[in-house]
Formats: structure tokens, sequence, C-alpha cells
């Protein structure tokens, strides 16, 4: 599905598909919020698991505040996607899921402990959106992706990890027009109450990828009354270990063979 190029501030509207809570906020193209659950585990049963053993190496990980270090984290695994190009680490515990080069692009999913899909990893994407109508707007946490800006991932600039959302229901669920999500974006900082839909999608050879997913708390363990609005829920997901954890899989995203935090080609 392509939409016609436009603002910079729009959401992909590619590849929905049954990829877990991480294809993206399709509020603009007038589709749901994705599935919750086990939907991504299930389709894919077939695919490999990766899992910490012999042959993984020790991962790294940033800090809560600010962008990757090299500084390595006890436990942690590194995924390589089965092409070679991209790598990313991950918590003891969580699984990988890979159909190793059976689909077009990556097309990988991250389940936590519990076996819920917390985020997942495409590739091989066509892009193209733009900016119908602006929502309101609301930003958690924001850090930049440096080892990405070097690689065909940044256009001239540097893509940034987010999480965000869009919308002002005070419902506790998410709704078509209120969604909550973390990912990489190439989008500069919004400015004022009020932007574009989510456009978590970074530049990455021959298209466009992400790496991502939606908040949902059926998924994303959050503290405090389930019966919390959607949005609070979200915003005290940030204080969660698990939430941490998520953060630093995401944005230790490299290319592969480079170590955390450093730039293309270093």
């Amino acid at each position: 599905m392509r939409i016609p190029a436009g603002s910079p501030g729009a959401v992909l509207c590619a590849a929905a598909g049954a990829a877990l809570s991480a294809v993206l906020l399709l509020t603009s193209c007038g589709l749901a919020p994705a599935p919750p659950a086990g939907d991504a585990s299930e389709s894919h049963s077939q695919g490999n698991t990766a899992s910490p053993s012999a042959g993984t190496t020790p991962a790294g990980s940033p800090p809560s505040d600010g962008p990757p270090s090299e500084g390595p984290t006890s436990g942690w695994t590194t995924f390589t996607t089965a092409n070679g190009e991209l790598s990313f680490d991950y918590p003891a515990g969580w699984t990988v899921k890979d159909p190793g080069g059976a689909l077009a692009g990556d097309f990988v999913d991250v389940l936590n402990a519990a076996g819920k899909p917390v985020a997942g990893l495409r590739t091989n994407i066509v892009t193209g959106a733009e900016c119908r109508d602006k929502a309101p707007y609301q930003a958690y946490d924001s850090a930049p992706m440096i080892a990405l800006a070097e690689s065909g991932g940044g256009d001239g600039g540097v893509p940034r990890y987010v999480f965000e959302s869009r919308g002002e229901d005070t419902g506790a669920v998410a709704t078509q027009s209120t969604v909550a999500a973390y990912g990489i974006t190439m989008v500069p900082e919004e400015a004022g109450d009020t932007a574009c839909p989510m456009f978590h999608l970074f530049l990455w050879p021959p298209g466009g990828a992400f790496f991502g997913g939606t908040y949902n708390p059926e998924n994303n363990v959050t503290p405090g009354d389930p019966a919390l609005p959607y949005l609070e829920k979200a915003r005290l997901y940030t204080s969660t270990p698990e939430y941490q954890d998520i953060r630093k899989m995401i944005t230790s995203l490299r290319p592969a063979g480079n170590p955390v935090g450093a730039p293309a080609g270093k």
C-alpha cells in the first residue's frame, strides 16, 4: 500500500499485515491499531527462534537517559538478521523469532519472558505517506540513533528513538484515534500540542525499515489500576524495567559488526 509522499510527519501506511503491534500507528490510514497478544508468534511459529546460546555474543546497552554506549550488559545477547546487515541486543529470557529469509526483507519479532510480543523489526518497506490531519501529541521519551545515521538510515540526519502518542481519548484501551508507540523515526521533534500522525520509519536500503511496537497494556505489563486512561498507563510504563529493556534493545540497533553506539563504518 502506497500513499503519495508528503510531509515527513506522516504515518507509514504500508506493510500492515500481522506484524504484532510493531506495524506502526495507522491512524491516518483509517485503520485500527494492530491486534494484541500472540498473533505474531502464532503466525511465525515455524520460524527460527533465537535465544542466548553458544555462538551469540555478549550484548551492550544504552543508558536510560541518552544514546547507546559501548558498555556491556550482563546476560544480554546479540541478534543479527539473516542477511547479516543489522544487529541488536536483547535481554536474557526474551526470544527473537525470525523466519530466516522466508519473506522479502527482515520480518523479526521479539517476545518478552512471558512470550508476549513487544517489538518487531521490518525491512524492505516501500515508503510514502502524507500528513492529512494533526492530532493531540505527547512525547514520553526520545534519544538519537547515531549508529544508523551514516548507514543510509538518516538521509543526512540522525534518526531518533521515540515513545510518543497521538489522540486524547480517555478510555482504558487504545482506540483508532488514540494510540501510543515506541520506535525509530526520521521526523524532527515536534513543537506544539498537535502533530502529524506517527512516522516510525527510518531509511535502510533498498527502502525503509522500522523497529518498534505499539504500547499495549495486555502485552506491556504496567503498574497501577487497569482502569486508568490508556495514555496515563503509557506514561507510567516508561518507569518500568521492561520499558527500559525495550528502549535499550531498540537503541542498540546498528549495522552488523559495529560495536554498540559506534557510527556506521567504525
